[in-house]
């Protein structure tokens, strides 16, 4: 055997094997195991369509929001599409809600809850509290210096309970939201990151506190749709699931 010949078989195996990994890899993903399934737990993304989710007050038509290699990405660069927050087709109550995501360099996005979706609400940011999306590495310091814009908190509401850092750009994150009765609990990496009780005096006051307070209808729901926002540097997910509770 040439050398020639030896190098391309070295090759060709080596790249058999990382094809391999990479697409035990992706069929890992977006699914659930029997244990979760028997809890109570449903997808919410299969990895392969967007089936479920339509883009906010113009339901189901192409948009920036695309799947590719089994995750949910919204692609900056997309043109002749229409533009807008990914909202779900059903509404929910009282839910433990979990998913992963990550963002590009100096993003900025978000999932927002609660959504109620009509004529009379142009974005789904003026209706729902929003889980802070964020590349908080690279962020100026002044944005982030009052902990209302870190990535997990409730945004421009309430700080960070603990602080924790995202992972780097590009790199997977875990979060994870629990609503139950109108209390609020964000989770970053398995870190608190917020909690709230939207039936209280204090959320209206830290609503009337915020620009959030232009919007008469802004954290008066505790129910309705889940959307993720869509931002102009790109956000990317997986694993997005749900289980409701009583």
């Amino acid at each position: 055997m040439t050398p020639s010949i030896r190098f391309l078989l070295l090759f060709f195996c080596f790249t058999l094997g990382v094809y391999k990994v990479s697409a035990q890899e992706v069929s890992s993903q977006n699914s659930l195991t029997p244990a979760e399934i028997e809890a109570g737990w449903q997808l919410l993304f299969d990895g392969k369509t967007t089936s479920g989710w339509h883009l906010y007050n113009e339901g189901k038509i192409k948009s920036a929001w695309n799947v590719i290699n089994g995750e949910l990405i919204c692609d900056p660069n997309t043109e002749k599409v229409e533009r807008g927050d990914l909202v779900s087709d059903q509404i929910f109550t009282n839910y433990d809600f979990s998913f992963e995501w990550k963002i590009s360099e100096a993003g900025n996005s978000g999932v927002f809850i609660n959504v109620q979706e009509a004529a009379e609400f142009p974005t789904a940011w003026t209706t729902g509290p929003e889980y802070q999306l964020l590349d908080n590495a690279n962020m100026p310091k002044e944005y982030l210096q009052d902990g209302k814009h870190s990535a997990g908190c409730v945004y421009s509401l309430s700080p960070l309970l603990n602080e924790v850092q995202p992972k780097p750009s590009g790199q997977w994150n875990q979060s994870r939201i629990l609503q139950q009765n109108g209390v609020i609990t964000f989770w970053l990496n398995g870190i608190e990151t917020g909690h709230e009780d939207m039936k209280t005096d204090r959320w209206k006051q830290l609503i009337t506190g915020s620009k959030l307070g232009n919007f008469p209808s802004f954290g008066k729901a505790i129910q309705g749709k889940i959307a993720f926002q869509d931002w102009s540097k790109g956000v990317a997910l997986r694993n997005i699931k749900i289980k409701e509770i009583q």
